[in-house]
């Protein structure tokens, strides 16, 4: 039974949401469909962890080897997580309150994650790297009633972050610190009676607001259920080959989609594995717990992945155990691919995907042509892809064009943002992803760059038009454009093309960037280039050609 033959009674009602969200969802007679075909199962992530402590309550779930190894069998991260839930909800955390979480790699990010599972609220997630500019957007478009932050991390006290955060919020009505908490609430002081817990949450609600790499501005909010995102995980999982015996590091940042769920630290505790926190990516840190922990699994990020594939050979550590990486995030050229599996002695696995949802993996019995030369195939047979061109129509495999989505794990639209969904969705639910691919004839995907003017730093995702409204603040600059570049390194770089005002004299590129620095924002989000310009290239109609600052750019300068 398809969509379109589903009749008017055996359409369930609509899908309910978190109470107070206005999320969309998908239209009941899809929600059906993915039912009836096993994918939504009625699951929710607390009942997930639950289920696993009553298994193997005494089976490792999670290590941290940072400042001094502790460690977490399934029971002791279940009853931490609820404790934690009843002291968050004494507090007067309820269900659908959002909850910005920014914490680095360690054991406190997944008891505080699972905790706000069991009540119900909902992770807001924001990345280490992230400052005064994105929180405060995040606190304030979300309406979080709290802040969960580390109290010093990579040099930088986030409790003063924090301050200045709730100063501005009055809505913001706890910080919690994992560390010494300064004027706020030490994380390790909120505890409560798990038998005072309300009811968990439904599979069909909210589990978490995810962060998009949006074109414009600061990024969007993506809404994602139990149910769907369940889903994903188990096909990542079988895919993969996850299971009970899988050790995964985490050497991204646990907050990232991609690290959080391909298949991940949630997927490898939906298998009962062990997940260890990496907390830093470099060969120096993670080579010894590769050795130490005998790690099975991991996930990096093309550049990251190039500097462990040229330290791997002279490395003085074992990394036998290593047997499947998994590299995604950017576009991983084919020669780098080539080189991963000689140097590391693992298998690779490509992967593509969204936090918005698509996922697309190289398969184990893929031949080494397809794994080293394509962004493998979707997770789901439910998974609808179309590629087409500029004007909608759809191009045989083999041509590039336009990548739109639909599925059982993908969203209807972004949270709050209805003027946007009407940009990125077509009138029949397809996500428009803005990549541009090629679809071979056994059905994986080769990514071609994208369609949008979006930069993808290693990553890291960057809105030049953001960036652009901070430079435009100098006093100095008349106008600005942003533009990526190529780089072998991070695949893509920054580069800030600034024309001054008459009369401004002269300024240094570090001027600008500093001034960017100064604003609060991300590190990797300042310019690693500056070019000062008399006039931008114009396209026919008059608008500044961004493909003609782009060619003037060699390649690999930076």
């Amino acid at each position: 039974m398809t969509a379109e033959t589903v009749t008017a009674a055996a359409i369930p009602a609509p899908l309910a949401t978190t109470p107070g969200l206005d999320a969309p969802t998908w239209p009941a007679a899809f929600a059906e469909r993915y039912r009836t075909a096993g994918h939504w199962r009625g699951e929710t992530f607390p009942g997930m962890l639950g289920e696993r402590a009553a298994a193997h309550p005494d089976r490792t779930a999670l290590i941290d080897p940072a400042p001094e190894r502790r460690t977490w069998t399934y029971r002791q991260l279940h009853e931490r997580a609820e404790r934690l839930a009843a002291g968050f909800a004494a507090r007067g955390i309820t269900k659908g309150d959002r909850v910005v979480v920014q914490l680095p790699n360690t054991g406190e990010f997944i008891e505080t994650v699972f905790a706000l599972f069991r009540i119900g609220a909902l992770p807001v997630y924001a990345l280490p790297a992230h400052r005064e500019t994105e929180i405060g957007h995040f606190v304030s478009f979300s309406e979080a009633v709290a802040y969960v932050v580390p109290d010093r991390h990579a040099g930088f006290d986030h409790r003063a972050l924090a301050s200045a955060v709730q100063e501005r919020n009055p809505g913001l009505r706890h910080v919690f610190v994992a560390g010494e908490p300064g004027e706020h609430t030490a994380l390790a002081d909120v505890d409560g009676d798990p038998a005072a817990l309300p009811a968990g949450p439904e599979p069909h609600e909210l589990a978490f607001l995810q962060l998009s790499g949006g074109t414009t501005g600061v990024s969007k909010l993506i809404p994602r259920t139990h149910d769907d995102y369940l889903y994903s995980l188990r096909g990542s999982n079988e895919i993969c080959g996850v299971d009970a015996d899988t050790r995964f590091l985490v050497v991204l940042p646990a907050a990232h989609n991609y690290p959080m769920s391909s298949p991940g630290w949630l997927g490898v505790l939906h298998a009962g594995g062990t997940v260890v926190l990496c907390p830093r990516p470099d060969p120096a840190t993670a080579f010894p717990l590769i050795e130490r922990e005998r790690i099975t699994m991991t996930g990096l990020v093309p550049p990251l992945a190039l500097v462990w594939t040229d330290a791997a050979p002279a490395a003085p550590h074992d990394l036998s155990s290593l047997a499947l990486v998994l590299v995604g995030g950017a576009k991983y050229s084919e020669q780098a691919a080539r080189r991963l599996r000689p140097a590391l002695g693992c298998t690779l696995m490509q992967v593509f995907g969204m936090a918005e949802g698509l996922v697309n993996y190289t398969r184990l019995d893929d031949d080494e042509e397809t794994i080293v030369s394509t962004q493998g195939r979707p997770i789901s047979p439910d998974d609808e892809i179309r590629v087409v061109d500029d004007t909608g129509r759809d191009v045989p495999d083999g041509g590039s064009g336009h990548l739109l989505t639909r599925g059982p794990y993908t969203i209807r639209g972004y949270w709050r943002a209805p003027e946007h969904n009407a940009r990125a969705f077509t009138e029949d639910g397809f996500y428009r992803t803005g990549d541009i691919v090629r679809r071979t004839a056994t059905g994986h995907l080769v990514v071609e760059g994208r369609a949008k003017d979006q930069i993808n730093r290693g990553g890291e995702k960057i809105a030049p038009e953001e960036v652009e409204n901070i430079i435009l603040a100098h006093p100095a600059v008349h106008d600005v454009s942003v533009v990526a570049v190529e780089d072998e390194y991070l695949g893509e770089r920054s580069l800030a093309y600034v024309v001054l005002r008459d009369g401004a004299g002269p300024l240094k590129p570090v001027a600008i960037k500093r001034f960017v620095r100064e604003r609060g924002i991300a590190a990797y989000k300042v310019p690693d280039q500056v070019r000062f310009v008399d006039a931008f290239p114009q396209t026919a109609v008059g608008k500044v050609s961004k493909n003609g600052l782009r060619s003037t750019v060699a390649p690999q300068q930076h």
